[in-house]
């Protein structure tokens, strides 16, 4: 191999495998079995075993997938499988559109079909052995029928419109970026009442002091509350979380029913004041500014290495072994080249998505006139979660989006 563009890929990809794989190495070396004393009470030494066993095995099978997918993508790059599908799509005359989909497609449904098994084993083997897993047969399979369909239906015309602007138009990275953040915030906005509903229940909460006790809070915090909703999470898992959605003056809160089970109504009120501090304090919108910016970076830079005049795009398309420079081929190619980058971006968005979490944290104590609340809220979501409560400081740096939950506790604490 004497193409330098192959050469980085190859050696990106396996930087970023030894990166996670040093990451996971340091969490398990980072297992404590001495259960810290802010958590006496709520765990019990069972439940604290179990907790690092579960991190254990899942540090583990990571591990385990993520060699099993480099070796998958390594294995099809070297026998000249991108080039092959390539050649054989062209055979049949159809347009570039046409032909991008069903390349794109291919890729994917290929790579679903390869992972299948492993996702098969993370809910029916792993969760189960811990207790998580409440998904049956019948609702794997419905839910990956499902996300088929959509795939097809809102994923599909997304990317044949991509294709067909990069064929087509002039400045066509502009035009993509637009038409791909209009229907990122399309998506925002429909994914709360059409694409979650098929996926779970959700149901108007009764009313009750908890329904009072939010819409007080809610007006407290001049958040414009308009439903609340209970939504079946114990079908899938007993793990338990909340979230709110909607644009402008119409916001909606979602609790699952595993929370509510679990929690005191002060509890919740914490959890809840937590996720309208993000609202509050402007993270969605800053996240969405963010998630916008990168993405016009990112079709800026398609533009150049699909452009069939660029030194740069041959070298590309003949490090995949692929004959003809399309946009299609070079979106997955480029993904490739782009995974250094993508894993730098990650790590800031995760920087500034943990300092949100403080500020939401803070803002709910402020709302409580007490951190007391969402401490204890806390400790029992690490509890019912199994969460890792003491993670190497190196993997919080590299993939945690939330602080670890002793270290959000000590913030919250310090605010007293």
């Amino acid at each position: 191999m004497d193409n330098p563009i192959a050469i980085f890929i190859l050696l990106a990809l396996f930087a970023l495998w030894n990166l996670d794989f040093i990451s996971s190495l340091l969490n398990l070396k980072a297992l404590d079995p001495q259960l810290p004393d802010e958590f006496k009470g709520v765990y019990d030494e069972d439940k604290y075993a179990k907790s690092q066993q579960y991190t254990r095995v899942s540090a583990r099978y990571g591990i385990i997938t993520s060699t099993y997918s480099l070796t998958v993508l390594l294995v099809f790059w070297f026998v000249g499988g991108f080039g092959l599908l390539d050649e054989w799509l062209r055979s049949f005359g159809w347009n570039e559109t046409i032909t991008g989909l069903v390349f794109i497609g291919s890729l994917l449904i290929g790579n679903s079909l390869l992972s299948l098994p492993f996702q098969v084993y993370d809910t029916f083997v792993i969760e189960e052995r811990f207790g998580f897993n409440k998904t049956t047969p019948k609702t794997f399979i419905i839910d990956q029928l499902k996300g088929l369909l959509l795939a097809v239906i809102l994923g599909a015309p997304l990317l044949a419109l991509i294709i067909w602007i990069f064929a087509t138009v002039e400045n066509a990275w502009l035009w993509a970026w637009l038409s791909f953040t209009g229907f990122q915030l399309l998506m925002t906005y429909l994914a709360p009442s059409v694409i979650l509903p098929l996926f779970n229940k959700f149901e108007p909460m009764e009313d009750g002091e908890l329904k009072s006790s939010i819409q007080e809070m809610a007006k407290k915090c001049d958040f414009p509350l308009t439903e609340i909703h209970v939504m079946d999470g114990s079908k899938r898992s007993t793990k338990s979380n909340a979230f709110f959605t909607g644009f402008g003056k119409h916001k909606k809160i979602a609790l699952f029913d595993t929370l509510i089970e679990n929690h005191s109504n002060d509890e919740l009120l914490a959890v809840l004041a937590h996720e309208v501090g993000h609202f509050k304090k402007k993270h969605i919108i800053q996240r969405i500014v963010f998630s916008i910016i990168q993405t016009a970076v990112i079709f800026f830079l398609l533009g150049m290495v699909t452009n069939k005049e660029s030194g740069f795009a041959r070298s590309l398309f003949d490090a995949f072994g692929v004959t003809e420079i399309s946009t299609y081929a070079g979106l997955v190619f480029f993904l490739l080249l782009f995974s250094p980058v993508s894993r730098l971006l990650s790590i800031v968005g995760n920087a500034i998505s943990r300092k949100h979490e403080f500020e939401a944290d803070a803002y709910a104590a402020e709302i409580q006139t007490t951190p007391a609340h969402l401490i204890t809220g806390l400790k029992k979501l690490s509890a019912d979660n199994l969460s890792n409560l003491t993670p190497h400081p190196f993997p919080v740096f590299l993939d945690y989006s939330h602080p670890p939950t002793l270290t959000r506790i000590k913030a919250l604490k310090a605010l007293q």
